[in-house]
Parts: structure tokens; C-alpha cells; sequence
């Protein structure tokens, strides 16, 4: 059995390895991050060093979330990588300790890890996120683009003065804060009354505020307006579900989210899989680092070959690829939600611990 000693010798030297991966990759991720932010918006007369700086720190939360199994891996291959070359995994095995006990503190830190990021890292991606989309959108329309890229999502109303269709190129604010907006006005007959294109639209209580609007009738020439109001009618629940992204909710909303969703007839499948994907991300990465280790555990006196370490990256990111797979389908209505989420991990578990129990224990 593992020592108390060895077992947070072993847990505190993943774990720096971990938060030395973090930091170096998160620098990394905001140079190019600002780098982009400014070319697209620096020329807009309300930008400056500052905001730029802003919005690329309130993005980098999501985007260290997204590649948070990816990078566990990597940390767990580096670890065991140095305790093989420094003979500290030799001394441990010719000490009568197996694989899975000097594991188990790797293991203990890679689903402390997920639970901190669900529990803690995600909300507070959550409300960077959101904060990110509102100052990007008020510079140029730069709010997170929903799945499927370039799509520009729509939604319909109805109210006294007929029916009114709205798109917008780009959300915040959970989709109460739209740019880049467009609204279809169509009459009785179905035919389009008029069209409005507005730089901004704001979802205020029975209207949509709307800003920088070019009024569009059949016939007549565009009229320019600062300001306007469009009647509206929407629930901003429902809103939220045309509109929103499920990056920017916090695990904590989401089962509200998810139940609001279906109470108008929807799915919510986008919002299921995300929250179940949070649900299992720590033992994703209890299966990145079982995956680390099938490549990394073997004893080499120069270290390990390299095809074998390529190996490694190469199964983890083929399971990387797997589960961005399987959450598009999720969100897409093609798998249930709760399969889409956990059938990767499931894989990658077994796959973990087939190999492990093949190599230790034949």
C-alpha cells in the first residue's frame, strides 16, 4: 500500500506540472487571443489597449475549459516521463508498489481537477463569457457565434401588428443584446411589410429597443433612425433558448435552463449535453490520465521513444476528437444527450484500464 508520503509526492508533483502547463498555455492563448481581438476592432473608435486586454482576459476561462482534457493529459505524460528518467517509478515498483497505487495520487488530482472546474471554473467562465460578448458586441458585433459557425439563428413573433421575424448576426447577454440584428415584418397576407436593420437590439420589457436602424418599405427609400422600438411580446426564457449559447450558463442554471426549454416545446438537448458534459469532465480526466499512462509507466533509461510518446498525444486526441463529435451530436437532436456525454469517457475508461491491467497484471 502507498505511504501518506509518497502519495502527496506524487499528487504535488502533478499538480505543479499541471498549473505549469496552465500558465504557460493561458500566456499563450491571450497573445493570440488579443492579437486577433485588436486587428478585428482597433479601427472602431471606442477601442483601446485596455478593453482589448479586457475582453481577451474575460475569454480565456471558456477557452482553457474547452482544452482542459487535453492539456491533464499532456501534464500526466510530463510527470511520469520525469519520475521514470529520475528512477523515482523504478524505486516505487522494486518497493512492492503496484501501477495503481502510484496512480492513484494522479488520479486523485485529475478528478479534483474536474470537479474544480465544474464546480468553480465554469461559472466563472460562464460570467466572463457573458461580460465578453457585451463588449465585443458594442464594438463590432462580436458576440460568441452559436454552433454550427456561420449560421445566423432566427426566431419568430407574434403580436397584434402582425408577425415579425428576427435574426441577428451575433448575441449577448443571453441573447437579450443582439447586433447586427434584422426584422422581417410580415402582414396578414404574408407578404413582408417592411424590413429594419439595426446595429443594436435590445430586449426590454414589451419591445425591442433598437439602435442604428435603417427602416426598409417596398417602394419608399431606406430611412435612417437613431433609435426605435419594435412591439415584442417574448418571454426572455425563450429568448435565452433561440439565442444563447450554452458556454455562457453556469452548470448551476443549467437544469433550470433545460427545464424553461422544454416547457416551450423544445428539446434543450444543446443545453442537456453541456450540462451533462460538465457532469462527467472529472472522469474524463481520471481517463486522460489513464491513457498518459499506458505510454508513459514503462521503464526506458534514455526515456521513451518518441512514437510511443506521439502515441500517447495521438490517442488523446483522437478521444478528444471523439467527444466534440458526440456533443454536436448531442446538441443536434441525433444522440440523446446523456449518451453523447459519458460514451467517450466510457471508451477511454475501458480503454485505460484494459491496457493497464494487461501490461500490470497480464
Amino acid at each position: 500500500m502507498i505511504g501518506g508520503t509518497l502519495f502527496w509526492y506524487f499528487s504535488r508533483r502533478f499538480l505543479v506540472t499541471a498549473l505549469q502547463l496552465f500558465a504557460g498555455i493561458t500566456v499563450i492563448i491571450f497573445l493570440v487571443d488579443f492579437t486577433e481581438f485588436a486587428r478585428r476592432t482597433s479601427s472602431h473608435p471606442e477601442y483601446s489597449v485596455q478593453i482589448g486586454l479586457l475582453a481577451s482576459a474575460l475569454r480565456i476561462p471558456l477557452i482553457l475549459q474547452t482544452a482542459i482534457p487535453f492539456m491533464v493529459m499532456i501534464a500526466a505524460m510530463v510527470t511520469l516521463t520525469a519520475l521514470n528518467r529520475r528512477y523515482e517509478l523504478v524505486v516505487a515498483r522494486a518497493s512492492g508498489i503496484s501501477a495503481w497505487q502510484f496512480l492513484a495520487p494522479l488520479l486523485f488530482v485529475s478528478f479534483t481537477l474536474g470537479l474544480f472546474a465544474t464546480m468553480v471554473f465554469n461559472p466563472l467562465s460562464a460570467t466572463a463569457l457573458s461580460a465578453a460578448q457585451e463588449i465585443e458586441s458594442r464594438l463590432v458585433g462580436g458576440g460568441a457565434a452559436r454552433p454550427g459557425g456561420d449560421q445566423v439563428p432566427w426566431l419568430r413573433q407574434r403580436t397584434e401588428d402582425g408577425t415579425t421575424i428576427i435574426g441577428a448576426a451575433h448575441t449577448a447577454r443571453r441573447g437579450q443584446l443582439l447586433s447586427d440584428a434584422t426584422f422581417i415584418e410580415i402582414d396578414e397576407n404574408g407578404d413582408v411589410r417592411q424590413r429594419i436593420d439595426a446595429g443594436q437590439a435590445e430586449l426590454v420589457p414589451g419591445a425591442w429597443e433598437l439602435q442604428d436602424a435603417t427602416l426598409l418599405r417596398r417602394g419608399n427609400t431606406p430611412q435612417r433612425m437613431d433609435t426605435m422600438r419594435v412591439p415584442s411580446n417574448l418571454d426572455p426564457s425563450f429568448v435565452e433558448e433561440r439565442f444563447t449559447v450554452p458556454e455562457i450558463i453556469s452548470v448551476y442554471d443549467l437544469p433550470r435552463k433545460i427545464a424553461a426549454s422544454r416547457s416551450f416545446g423544445m428539446t434543450g438537448n444543446a443545453f442537456a449535453t453541456h450540462f451533462h458534459s460538465l457532469l462527467a469532465l472529472p472522469f474524463l480526466l481520471v481517463a486522460m490520465t489513464m491513457i498518459a499512462a499506458t505510454v508513459t509507466m514503462r521503464f526506458a533509461r534514455m526515456g521513451q521513444p518518441i512514437y510511443i510518446i506521439l502515441g500517447g498525444i495521438l490517442a488523446g486526441f483522437l478521444l478528444y476528437v471523439l467527444t466534440a463529435v458526440m456533443r454536436a451530436f448531442g446538441s443536434t437532436d441525433i444522440v440523446p444527450p446523456l449518451i453523447a456525454a459519458w460514451l467517450p469517457v466510457l471508451i477511454a475508461g475501458f480503454y485505460g484500464v484494459t491496457f493497464l491491467l494487461y501490461k500490470e497484471d497480464g
